[in-house]
């Protein structure tokens, strides 16, 4: 589980968008952009290029 207070700071490097952790991944909360970053070793992966839709 990543710290709310981290989570708050961090942004989508796509479109900016707010982001949340939801099913072990954060994803994105903008409805266009949608993407999902993975969460490896408790670390966010903010990378485009490791996103899913």
């Amino acid at each position: 589980m990543i710290d709310k207070t981290l989570l708050s700071i961090l942004a989508c490097p796509a479109c900016q968008g707010d982001v949340d952790e939801r099913e072990g991944k954060i994803v994105c909360l903008d409805p266009v952009c949608g993407l999902k970053y993975p969460i490896k070793e408790g670390i966010p992966v903010m990378l485009v290029d490791e996103a899913s839709k």
